[in-house]
């Protein structure tokens, strides 16, 4: 490197980062390249030095000391030691035991399920236990419109609840949204935060966790397999022999279960003794014939994969011509993966998965799952995962990870129940952080007009994720796709670009916010190649939008030290007035809510409905579904229906071409453009970095 003679010791900062790494991993003795920070973080010693502030059990031990680990073949004019003073011991430390977490969060043994040494589900009696405990304060993490360079939504919800809990001595809590399998070995390979602001053990986080997606998968196709195993069954067989399977004689008694009576009774048929039913009444209850061509649920796997979009099934020669067009969604976009996120108890989960319509009869009437006579099963199969998982920070601040809805096609937020018991832990005084998928447009406004109506929950301020770079590319920067090289825009100061991508797309999010009547925090998520005349531009403008504060945040190098200015103004924020209110009134015409979300949140003049859209919420309003709030399925990449207008477009008709309804989930869906429920993959794979050591069983590749 060029240095000789004395030690050269240096103070590490956001533009030296370049010098650090070109350092070879084995002699960075203070673990400040990327890679060895990456193996600090992760607590992987077995490869090159560990720095001493990581491996000494007494803190107070000076990097100073380090000469004294030299290599004793190399002279000393040719060593090289950069300090570095800011690795605490606690980023180093591997997971302290959940049980040991759980209890000083304040649960009892008996509201543990551990899975595992490092995460554990907690059981829904703490609601009872806790119901007089009063709530703390409840701050929601959102974006700007995302780019591919990136915003860490994730990264400042850790990071910030670190600076509650380590440097401010304050109760606090992540609320996160568990990561689909499939981008994580498709397209971004992993969604546990980064660097020091991060959830551990990472890998756990980002695989199969408790089994909570696994448990909606079998769910979600347990109710696909008797869908068509029902139309198989009526089209092979009489109305006699439907119902002699259906109610079989055990010991020569017939009996109806508790779920076949609820349908009797939803068919206005008060009869409980199955011999006394009519023939007509008969033919009504073991009848659900359902249309083909009506078909809404499909199949689900967690895995991305375009090829399942469309398939057909009914092929074999057992099927009996039962042939028809369906396809598969990625899981977490299952419906059972939003009613997940939204109930707020076992029975609200198990009631709401009864109201699932999975297709329309011929009649023109909608199927449930409960006529299938399947929710009771679901309700099994989900028992578990209705737990909120256990996790923690590097910082050990506790992390709840629950649900992790599709946020273009569902609401796109953790969960209710994750919410509510880390509100009742933290108490009066404590934070409880939250985060919404993509964009405020998006994720922020379902998190207002659906979450809050079915938790009754409202927030004390919104914090608002911002990047440079992402917003010079709103101010129009040029396209980039992730993983290509950066454009110098995106690496050199442009202060041209930054301000007007502040002006368009951080005004217009600042300004939804604000609807809502909740103070908003921007949080300026450095990189190190942001400048500070950039990073000044953005907080200046922010403010000048509206933000009540805007704040640079370096938790990503700093751990929560790096978001403890973040901390202060949430903080102050939340003793603002805060005049929560909804977008609109629940009992507005579909059409109506529609066009105000497109107008005010998304900024477009008006909307067109295709026939077939017209056709569903007349059918919807019909059936009695017109009350329920609205879940816009649109990009994520815009502010319109257009991925690549960038920044705040106007002057844009805004085309709904189909109405769906998720009636368990409690909202109807208006698909805007096109949209894709399954993701295909890129070319090259995350997967393609994924490995594992098969005598170590360590994991690389997901960090």
């Amino acid at each position: 490197m060029g240095f000789t003679g004395e030690l050269v010791l240096q103070k590490m900062t956001m533009n030296n980062i370049r010098v650090a790494n070109a350092l070879k991993p084995e002699k960075d003795v203070d673990g400040i390249t990327d890679l060895n920070m990456g193996r600090l973080v992760r607590g992987d010693f077995s490869k090159g030095f560990v720095p001493p502030v990581a491996n000494q059990a007494n803190s107070a031990r000076s990097g100073l000391s380090l000469h004294r680990f030299k290599n004793k073949k190399k002279k000393k004019k040719d060593l090289c030691v950069f300090y570095v003073s800011d690795i605490e011991i606690s980023r180093a430390q591997t997971p302290k035991p959940v049980t040991q977490l759980a209890e000083e969060i304040g649960l009892l043994p008996g509201e543990l399920e551990a899975y595992g040494r490092n995460k554990a589900k907690v059981r829904l009696s703490l609601l009872d236990r806790l119901h007089t405990q009063p709530d703390g304060n409840y701050v929601l993490v959102a974006g700007i419109t995302p780019t591919p360079l990136g915003e860490g939504k994730s990264t400042v919800t850790i990071g910030l609840v670190q600076a509650f809990s380590a440097h401010l001595k304050l109760n606090s809590f992540a609320c996160l949204r568990q990561p689909s399998q499939g981008p994580t070995f498709g397209v971004k390979g992993g969604a546990a935060g980064g660097g020091y602001a991060q959830v551990i053990p990472m890998e756990e986080f980002n695989l199969h966790l408790t089994g909570d997606i696994h448990a909606i998968t079998a769910a979600n196709n347990l109710v696909a397999a008797a869908v068509d195993a029902r139309m198989l069954h009526e089209a092979t067989q009489s109305d006699k022999a439907l119902f002699n399977r259906l109610v079989p004689s055990v010991n020569g008694v017939r009996k109806f279960s508790p779920i076949q009576i609820s349908r009797l009774q939803r068919l206005g048929i008060n009869k409980t003794e199955p011999t006394s039913l009519s023939p007509q009444e008969v033919s009504r209850f073991v009848r659900l014939d359902l249309d083909p061509s009506k078909i809404t649920w499909q199949r689900v796997v967690d895995t991305n994969d375009r090829f399942l979009r469309k398939i057909t099934v009914g092929q074999a020669s057992t099927e009996k011509g039962q042939i028809r067009e369906t396809g598969f969604d990625i899981a977490v976009a299952s419906e059972i993966m939003a009613i997940l996120a939204l109930a707020d108890s076992l029975e609200d989960m198990k009631n709401r998965l009864a109201r699932m319509v999975v297709g329309t009869s011929r009649r023109g009437q909608p199927v449930t799952a409960e006529d299938l006579g399947v929710s009771g099963a679901l309700a099994v199969l989900m028992k578990d995962a209705i737990k909120p998982t256990l996790m923690q920070t590097l910082e050990g601040t506790p992390v709840f990870v629950h649900a992790g809805p599709f946020a273009n096609i569902a609401h796109g937020n953790s969960s209710v129940l994750a919410d509510k018991l880390a509100l009742k832990l933290v108490g009066r005084d404590g934070f409880v952080v939250t985060e919404a998928g993509f964009g405020a447009d998006i994720g922020m406004e379902k998190f207002f007009n659906i979450k809050c109506r079915a938790s009754g929950l409202r927030p004390n301020v919104v914090v608002l994720v911002a990047t440079v770079r992402a917003l010079k590319m709103h101010g129009g920067g040029p396209n980039v796709s992730a993983g290509a090289p950066l454009p110098k825009e995106y690496i050199e100061e442009n202060l041209s670009l930054v301000a007007d991508g502040c002006r368009s797309n951080l005004r217009k999010q600042i300004q939804i916010a604000q609807l809502f009547g909740v103070p908003v925090v921007v949080a300026l998520n450095v990189f190190k190649t942001d400048t500070l005349a950039e990073i000044d531009l953005v907080c200046q403008i922010a403010k000048e939008c509206g933000a009540s504060d805007a704040v640079p945040c370096h938790h990503w190098s700093q751990g929560g030290r790096g978001s403890v200015e973040l901390a202060k103004a949430v903080k102050e924020a939340v003793s603002r007035p805060n005049n929560f209110q909804f977008l609109y009134n629940i009992e507005m015409p579909i059409v109506e809510k529609i066009r105000t979300i497109a107008q005010k949140v998304y900024g477009a003049d008006d909307i067109e409905l295709s026939p077939e859209a017209k056709a569903k919420v007349d059918y919807y309003n019909q059936q009695g579904f017109g009350s329920l709030p609205i879940c816009m399925a649109k990009t994520h990449l815009s502010l319109s229906h257009m991925p690549d207008k960038k920044g705040a477009p106007t002057g844009f008709i805004l085309p709904i071409r189909d109405v769906r309804a998720s009636i368990g989930a409690g909202f109807i869906y208006p698909l805007v453009g096109t949209m894709s429920t399954m993701p295909g993959l890129p070319t090259r794979p995350c997967f393609y970095d994924i490995d594992l050591d098969p005598v170590t069983e360590e994991i690389t590749g997901l960090f």
